[in-house]
């Protein structure tokens, strides 16, 4: 698990990297009502795929795919992954086309205030070739993760957003970039086609959906439609009220993100997508591991999240100012940008603990209780929008979704406290002490550091050269600072976490 953690996380690191690289591409080259109207254009082709082939990968199809493997046979394993792959294709296809057609009804409900209406129904309709062709690259990634095969699956989305930036950086239009963005869905698709032929994958062009193992995953997945309906809808909910203040705020709530996705990505869902096969089978076969499993993921997340956030705040003005302050990105959006990271950065502990959770629940069979918390923490978002989008603007509207993340994660854990007994929680609170001991030493440390640069005059965040030395200098003294207080204290998450040195055998898998 530690070399699958290790696969996914290099990954998920490269391909964040090439995400803000590809944010910062795309900041610097459009800007205004355009850009605005190319976020909200990419939602409905992201949300279609969502609620049909990302409702497959986790909850439903692994852990399915995992027992006909081990408790049946090969061939019925491969011919649940050819009638799953080919129904959740046919259905993306349908539903495709109906948001092509009806994008001129959809564009203006999900963006009222949006200034640029007909354009992002242009590239709405663009974009719509992209959820196909993910539909089919995220079934292939669902059963590589099954089959513990993770490089082709981890660097997909490197391919995908290199064709972005190539974009970016070549077009001056928005219509291009649409464009791109479908390109780099195909090759999101095609670089992990020959990974299939190394794992003996036997395709087979049938849809049968009576057949009682796709009904399983049928049933599985249902819940989790709904889950990843309230997901998507919390993010429409913001773009909805962000619409309403200007323009400029749904870029800036777009760009902060972004940016709070890239710890999210390598330390919470790189951890969580990498043990969950191994969760999956544990739990058809002995809870006792499966407790242990969740428990160490558990701790290593919030060991890595809890400085994370902390930092996000602490660093936003910099961090911002030199990923996107150049071109049509003026100073104007960084303080916006940066108002939003900061309240995004308080709820960043519980997003990392939602997917290591969810996915204990997906591991024992139960997709109904995470979809559940995850409706109650749509609405508690939808009613907090509306309440601070007002008074607090891009502040409120980040901080609605950090708080209802946080009321989320803790039913997650009272609940799975129920479902998973013994989980040990005296462990679980000497662990975080030491974590949060050590992230606010770290914290005095950069802030320190921040305070002799600035004495220096040498934090003019306008200048990019100051903003690369603040991020640079405060990233390697915080970074020792935290490890050497945790070390001190003796936590285990850092001998984990230093012990575990990637080695040639890690191509192998």
């Amino acid at each position: 698990m530690a070399t699958a953690a290790a696969i996914v996380s290099a990954g998920f690191l490269a391909s964040r990297l090439l995400g803000l690289l590809r944010s910062a591409a795309i900041a610097d080259a459009f800007g205004g009502p355009e850009l605005s109207a190319y976020w909200v254009a990419f939602r409905l082709p992201d949300l279609i795929f969502q609620l049909l082939a990302g409702a497959t990968l986790g909850s439903a199809f692994i852990p399915t795919f995992a027992r006909l493997f081990t408790q049946q046979s090969e061939e019925a394993a491969w011919k649940l992954a050819s009638s799953v792959l080919n129904l959740i294709v046919i259905a993306t296809i349908a539903f495709a086309v109906l948001g092509f057609l009806f994008a001129p009804l959809l564009v203006p409900a999900m963006a009222p205030g949006l200034s640029e209406r007909d354009l992002a129904i242009k590239l709405t309709r663009i974009m719509m070739l992209s959820p196909i062709l993910f539909a089919a690259s995220g079934m292939f990634m669902g059963i590589l993760n099954a089959r513990h095969h993770f490089l082709f699956p981890a660097f997909a989305p490197v391919v995908y957003n290199l064709s972005i930036i190539a974009g970016a950086v070549a077009f001056d239009s928005v219509e291009a970039l649409s464009i791109a963005v479908v390109v780099g869905a195909g090759l999101h698709l095609a670089i992990q086609t020959p990974a299939l032929a190394m794992i003996g994958m036997r395709y087979r062009a049938i849809a049968d959906w009576r057949d009682d193992a796709v009904r399983e995953v049928g049933r599985l997945m249902a819940p989790r439609v709904l889950g990843l309906a309230a997901v998507q809808f919390n993010l429409l909910i913001t773009i909805f009220f962000a619409s309403t203040i200007s323009d400029e705020a749904i870029s800036a709530v777009n760009f902060a993100w972004l940016v709070l996705m890239m710890p999210l990505g390598l330390f919470g869902m790189a951890i969580s997508t990498a043990v969950f096969p191994t969760m999956a089978e544990q739990a058809a076969a002995d809870h006792t591991e499966l407790r242990r499993t969740l428990e160490r993921s558990l701790r290593l997340i919030l060991f890595l999240t809890i400085p994370a956030s902390l930092a996000l705040m602490v660093l936003s003005r910099p961090l911002v100012a030199l990923l996107f302050e150049r071109g049509e990105f003026n100073e104007a959006m960084t303080d916006l940008t940066q108002a939003a990271l900061i309240f995004y950065a308080i709820g960043l502990v519980a997003h990392a603990a939602i997917e290591i959770f969810s996915r204990a629940f997906y591991a024992l069979g139960d997709t109904r209780t995470p979809v559940t918390f995850a409706i109650v923490a749509l609405f508690v978002n939808l009613l907090l929008s509306a309440a601070l989008a007002g008074p607090l603007e891009v502040k409120g509207l980040a901080l609605a979704v950090s708080i209802a993340t946080i009321v989320e994660v803790l039913l997650l854990f009272v609940a799975l406290r129920g479902r998973i007994p013994g989980l040990d929680i005296r462990v679980l609170r000497r662990s975080v002490g030491h974590t949060l001991v050590a992230a606010l030493i770290m914290v005095e440390a950069v802030a320190f550091y921040l305070v002799l640069l600035h004495a220096a005059g040498h934090l003019d965040t306008s200048r990019l050269l100051d903003s690369a030395l603040a991020i640079a200098g405060a990233t390697i003294i915080g970074g020792l600072v935290y490890a050497g207080v945790a070390k001190t204290l003796g936590s285990e998450e850092i001998d984990t976490f230093l012990a575990r040195i990637p080695s040639p055998g890690i191509l192998r898998r």
